[in-house]
């Protein structure tokens, strides 16, 4: 596959034989692939390797393209990934260019799973109406407000900047889950729409000192921390079970 004047499967062919040596080189499809984030992929079927690449990054200068295609193959090969393939890639796909396109595709073509803020116990609308109040003097936007479609564990609460979405895990739907602590998981997301991301020197950052300082002025927030790390357990076996 060529893009401009230059073949990117040719980028695969040197990346094998610099991590391969002398073994027979293999038949190698390298496409763009619609995906809707920067994703990229690399799988080996019948002999052949299948290089399937994120649309997004078709207009990637050639250095760029020659880095991903070592990081690819390195991971493919269990490798490891030359620090200088990173760094070159990873100056690419952070500059606000890519970022931007990226989090177009996703409201564009991304898929977010809502229900309801209606639980059978709690009403997420409510405790974030109060949260707002409270805490906020009501200047945080309302999002679409959702219980998760299963339960989890692993996480509690998520905010989606790109849907203007805050979903919360149905496993604190339950009679047994103290209100304070779905109170302390909404009021953890509201913080993400009132300390947004911030992007330094190519890394993101969501947890910055005064997202935390913040975060500690929740009326329960020692509580609701012992009590999520004392049922975890239980909020793991209650979301395994059908």
């Amino acid at each position: 596959m060529r893009n401009g004047t230059f073949a990117i499967s040719d980028f695969y062919e040197e990346a094998f034989r610099a991590f391969n040596g002398k073994r027979m080189m293999p038949e190698i499809d390298v496409r763009f692939y619609p995906y809707i984030g920067i994703n990229h992929t690399i799988r080996v079927r019948e002999g052949r390797v299948f290089v399937r690449i994120a649309e997004i990054c078709r207009e990637m200068p050639p250095i760029g393209h020659q880095a991903l295609a070592f990081i690819l193959v390195a991971k493919l090969l269990r490798k490891k990934v030359p620090q200088h393939a990173r760094e070159i890639y990873s100056r690419f796909i952070k500059t606000q260019e890519i970022r931007e396109k990226a989090a177009e595709n996703k409201r564009a073509r991304g898929r977010k799973v809502v229900s309801t803020h209606k639980g059978v116990v709690y009403d997420l609308r409510k405790i974030f109406e109060r949260l707002n109040r409270d805490y906020f003097r009501g200047s945080i936007p309302v999002p679409v407000l959702s219980w998760s479609a299963r339960k989890t564990y692993r996480i509690l609460g998520h905010h989606d900047s790109t849907h203007e979405t805050i979903i919360i895990s149905r496993s604190l739907d339950a009679c047994d889950v103290p209100k304070y602590v779905i109170e302390y998981v909404v009021f953890h997301e509201m913080l993400h729409i009132h300390h947004p991301t911030q992007h330094r020197d190519g890394r993101r950052y969501n947890h910055t000192p005064q997202f935390r300082k913040d975060e500690r002025k929740f009326a329960y927030f020692e509580e609701a921390e012992r009590w999520i790390e004392r049922n975890v357990r239980k909020l793991k076996k209650n979301a395994k079970r059908k």
